[in-house]
């Protein structure tokens, strides 16, 4: 390994398609800052050659979303409140269903990451005195999140962004990885490579294939956010699970994922400042008449809902926990009831303060418990309507939606409770490698998180998994590619294959097929209804099944219209594929008897309401703290077949550790802590 190597390029020929292969010591697939800080930190550790692969440089989620003020959660670094990254670890650890020498990597790293972020020009704030100051986040004890404000993993991108330009990694931009390229070996399944489509080449005779010879795969390719109908991801984001499913890696607490209130004509999370503004929430038909303020019917009155409000904005996630006696989660279900249910509009409108009803009077500031009117006060802020209220308080979190075409002063602002991050996704250990040997899933797209989690925890592990990930490979696996003769045989027929299938659906072009559109619609509205904040055991069941049945059809009859439209293809297929696991890991959970939990219910006869006003079919229970499903982890895998072999597993506590510092240093000169 050295400074002198490069990504080099030779051509492979498979059924006389001649190919580019690019080989190198590591692919990078993705360009959101799991991936660029992979490969800054792969850079910082020696490894100079490097391909960062994606299909739409900066399409991902860090680079567009964001929040009120996105929150990245790291120790805390400020106040008199003792922290350490044990008790950080145990925070993280507490949130159920996630593996303790994980939590205490992402504690122990979260300070290292941090400061690597302000060195490269992050602008999270500091007092005069140099005081990273906090503030808390949901599920957060002791006040550890920062904020660079509402575009903070934005500028994490940007910032990381031209490190790795300055460094020179090679970038390969419009290329969408189609396929993982493995070998199997006596100790399982190894990833040596990876098949993609270079996206500008799609009309020439190779229909623009590329493959990558590569000792390592990083994949970073976010949440399989286009599973989802009501999302609040990206457009450009679709995600890619399913090339790792399809060569065996497993996947872990594929149940639990995040939904909370989101725009929809601009996509953004609607968190923090937005919610303690106190908007007022509308409903109306299809046209965007009949206008009502729905939550007055389900909430007893005035105060309650104000309040309820409010803390949205620090319990904004969905949270079956805080549904009960009228808390701020119901507002989540009544929004879902309004919108996927009866097929209404719903609107926040921050023109006017809310209106009572014959029950109940108008908004004002004496309705506000004691602690939100504090909030208030010190934010300067008890006047007005609610968008005089968040210019005063955050004044950019009201001008990104200006900057977007919205002008909450003179327009009500149409949401839904959506997809907002994947809480479990691919296994990984305490390195970041999955069960696939040399495939490291980092970001939103490995399920390191469990059941909750604190508030921008996901910014930090982004950043954490990319490091220990390059720690890893540096030691481990810094070597050099195989040669071509070695590497093409073992490539040779998956390849071909995917080319057969290349030729066959393009032969097929004038037949009818499937509609990809149509097909990915289907898949979204599935996911949205019944694998959202709501799920029931006998639905799931039949929709996992269809989901299959799906899948296995668009196979064997897809057909395209042109070269142009592969990218989409394979895309449908990844998602189709991603779609049906996940719906095998839900019909497990709750066939073991799992229960309301994290950012969902699971509706149960035997259960309570969440507040008397609703009917009895919304009966459900929370999941306790004895039951089997509270105390391991649902762990999925497929096989060439597609069948679906599942595994409960133990979950690993936090390592105990002496820390004595010999011994320690002893580890680090002779090499033996990255094993």
């Amino acid at each position: 390994m050295g400074d002198h190597r490069i990504v080099r390029k030779e051509i492979i020929n498979i059924r006389e398609i001649e190919i580019p292969c690019y080989s190198v010591n590591t692919v990078v697939v993705g360009s959101g800052i799991a991936a660029l800080n992979s490969a800054i930190c792969l850079y910082e550790n020696g490894i100079k050659d490097i391909a960062v692969v994606t299909d739409h440089w900066g399409g991902g989620t860090s680079n567009n979303a964001g929040s009120d003020k996105q929150t990245y959660y790291k120790m805390s670094l400020s106040g008199d409140v003792p922290d350490s990254p044990e008790r950080m670890a145990q925070d993280l650890y507490q949130g159920s269903c996630m593996h303790g020498d994980v939590a205490l990597c992402e504690a122990v790293n979260s300070v290292r990451c941090f400061f690597s972020l302000v060195n490269m020009g992050v602008p999270f704030p500091y007092d005069k005195y140099g005081t990273y100051v906090g503030y808390k986040t949901d599920n957060d004890p002791l006040g550890r999140a920062t904020s660079a404000g509402p575009l903070t993993s934005h500028l994490m991108f940007k910032c990381m962004a031209g490190e790795v330009k300055k460094r020179g990694i090679k970038i390969f931009n419009q290329h969408q990885v189609i396929a993982l390229l493995d070998k199997d070996k006596n100790s399982g399944k190894q990833v040596i490579g990876a098949l993609a489509f270079n996206k500008e080449q799609l009309d020439s005779d190779s229909k623009g294939l590329v493959v990558f010879n590569a000792v390592n795969v990083i994949l970073g390719t976010g949440g399989p956010a286009g599973m989802y109908k009501s999302s609040v991801h990206p457009q450009s984001q679709k995600g890619s699970t399913g090339l790792a499913f399809e060569i065996g890696a497993e996947g872990q607490n594929l149940t639990e994922s995040q939904f909370g209130l989101a725009a929809k004509k601009f996509r953004w999370n609607l968190s923090g400042t937005y919610q303690q503004v106190i908007p007022r929430y509308l409903s109306t038909d299809k046209k965007g008449e009949d206008e009502r303020e729905f939550l007055n019917d389900l909430f007893p009155s005035t105060r309650h809902l104000v309040n309820a409000i409010f803390l949205k904005g620090y319990e904004w996630p969905f949270d079956a926990r805080k549904v009960q006696n009228h808390g701020s989660s119901l507002i989540d279900i009544l929004v879902f009831i309004e919108t996927s249910q009866k097929g209404r509009r719903v609107f926040l409108d921050y023109t006017r303060n809310i209106t009572g009803d014959k029950k109940s009077r108008n908004f004002d500031f004496s309705l506000l418990d004691r602690k939100a009117y504090i909030y208030l006060k010190k934010s300067q802020a008890l006047f007005g309507t609610p968008v005089q209220r968040l210019e005063q308080m955050n004044e950019p979190a009201y001008q990104v939606f200006k900057d977007h075409g919205i002008d909450l002063q003179k327009e009500p602002l149409e949401i839904a409770v959506c997809a907002q991050h994947n809480n479990g996704g691919l296994k990984g250990n305490m390195w970041w490698e999955s069960n696939v040997k040399h495939l490291f899933p980092v970001g939103e797209v490995c399920g390191t998180h469990g059941v909750r989690r604190p508030g921008g925890s996901s910014l930090n592990s982004c950043q954490v998994g990319g490091l220990r990930a390059a720690q890893f490979i540096s030691k481990n696996y810094s070597f050099d590619p195989p040669k071509i003769d070695d590497f093409y045989p073992k490539i040779e027929e998956k390849v071909s294959n995917i080319i057969h299938f290349i030729e066959r659906i393009l032969s097929k072009s004038e037949s009818k097929g499937f509609s990809m559109s149509r097909v990915l619609e289907k898949i979204r509205m599935r996911m949205s209804l019944y694998g959202g904040i709501i799920r029931e055991k006998d639905i799931i069941s039949e929709e996992k099944a269809k989901a299959w049945k799906l899948y296995h059809q668009i196979k064997k009859e897809m057909a395209v219209d042109s070269p142009g439209e592969l990218p989409k293809a394979f895309k449908c297929l990844d998602t189709c594929l991603t779609h049906a696991v996940y719906l095998e890991a839900l019909n497990e959970y709750l066939r073991k008897g799992g229960q309301s939990r994290g950012s969902y219910i699971v509706k149960n006869p035997q259960g309570e309401k969440p507040c008397k006003e609703l009917d009895d079919k919304w009966r459900y229970v929370c999941d306790e703290k004895d039951s089997f499903t509270h105390s391991k982890i649902l762990e999925l895998s497929v096989n060439k077949k597609f069948k679906v072999k599942k595994k409960w597993v133990s979950i690993r506590p936090i390592p105990k550790n002496d820390f004595w510092f010999e011994r320690v240093w002893k580890e680090f000169r002779d090499n033996k802590l990255v094993e």
